[in-house]
């Protein structure tokens, strides 16, 4: 048993301080991925977003496999929480609840003051973002797995190739040029998704 099985074995044992080791070892890389996910999102969407995450996986930990490493397993959560945030942002935005208000109203009126421009994204923008970031997601999945992990390990991660050869179990030359060739199939599915939603 690797020591990574052997902490979420204590974890849904109920172990506490295998739940604080789980944390320390990936709420920051979570973080960095969620980060990356949407140029609109805050330290504060974030933090909230990973908060969400971890709560899920407390959940939701027995039904981890174990068929990939439990960061990545982490990062597929969040991604699903960010992508779940940037629905809510968008209807925000579009203003629910919010009464419309007209530039051609009288001066005299007594009218609540008008919303000034943000330099925040319009929706269309944050509706595009967030379909970027789907299809993103959608050919790492294609990639199948271990580019699918080795990519999110590289770039969403931030791990270096020492770091992504320990988890993996691979020199780092290795971690290299298996990489490269990952790298070069996500671009060809990338190109063939992004024709696809061109032609619709």
């Amino acid at each position: 048993m690797d020591l990574e099985t052997e902490l979420i074995a204590r974890c849904r044992s109920g172990d506490p301080a295998a739940w604080e080791t789980l944390f320390q070892e990936h709420y920051a890389a979570v973080g960095r991925f969620v980060f990356q996910l949407a140029a609109t999102f805050t330290r504060e969407d974030v933090e909230e977003i990973c908060q969400e995450s971890f709560l899920l996986a407390i959940r939701h930990l027995n039904s981890f496999e174990g068929t990939c490493r439990v960061q990545t397993w982490l990062f597929r959560l969040a991604a699903n929480k960010a992508r779940d945030y940037l629905d809510k942002q968008r209807a925000a935005k579009r203003g629910g609840g919010v009464t419309p208000i007209s530039l051609d109203q009288p001066p005299e009126l007594d009218l609540p003051p008008l919303d000034t421009p943000t330099p925040s994204p319009s929706p269309d923008e944050a509706l595009q973002l967030a379909e970027q970031s789907a299809l993103i997601t959608q050919a790492l999945r294609q990639t199948g797995q271990p580019c699918g992990e080795m990519i999110e390990l590289r770039y969403f991660g931030d791990l270096s190739y020492e770091e992504m050869g320990a988890a993996l179990r691979l020199n780092p030359k290795t971690v290299s040029s298996r990489l490269s060739r990952c790298l070069d199939r996500l671009e060809q599915i990338w190109r063939l998704m992004t024709k696809t939603e061109a032609k619709r």
